[in-house]
Formats: C-alpha cells, sequence, structure tokens
C-alpha cells in the first residue's frame, strides 16, 4: 500500500484509504514541542491584554506591571493633550483681547 508525504522534514505520511495522518518510522516529538511553544505565546497574548498575570518572559512577583504601565503612560498622555488644548485656549483668549 502506498502512503502520500505530507511533511517528510517531520516524517508525516498520509494513508489514503483511511486517510489518516502518521508518522513513517519517526517521532512527532519536534510538533508537538512546537505546538506547546504557540500555545504557550497565546496565553500570554491574552494575559497581556488583561494586564494581569505573570508574562512568559518577565521577573518573579511583577503580575501587575503592565497595568501600573499603562496607568501611568495614560497619565502622561492625558497631561501632555491637556496642556495642548489648554494652550491653544489661552493662546486664542490673548488674540481677542
Amino acid at each position: 500500500m502506498g502512503y502520500v508525504l505530507v511533511l517528510p522534514e517531520f516524517g508525516l505520511v498520509a494513508d489514503p484509504v483511511i486517510g489518516v495522518v502518521t508518522s513513517a518510522g519517526e517521532s512527532l516529538a519536534p510538533v508537538i514541542e512546537k505546538v506547546a511553544v504557540l500555545e504557550a505565546t497565546s496565553d500570554d497574548l491574552v494575559n497581556m491584554l488583561s494586564g494581569e498575570g505573570n508574562l512568559l518572559a518577565s521577573f518573579p512577583n511583577r503580575e501587575s506591571g503592565l497595568a501600573i504601565g499603562g496607568t501611568i503612560t495614560s497619565f502622561w498622555y492625558g497631561l501632555a493633550v491637556g496642556l495642548l488644548i489648554a494652550g491653544i485656549i489661552a493662546f486664542q483668549m490673548i488674540k481677542v483681547v
């Protein structure tokens, strides 16, 4: 019976009669390891959106670092925009008088 090569670098073949992808004498460990890394990365991205939790590349006891950093950044951007608007209003009042 013949097989169809699916991923030769990982040794994956497809059986056309049954319709199953299986290994041809080689281990599926490299594929499983890459899937595990992808799952860890996707979980890390979801944790970044919430701003809580321990991230993959962070030091211990820094669970709320993203939330604090976002708060400080928002404060400074708000201050800058507020001062810009106040400056525009102040210069408009000077010209009128």
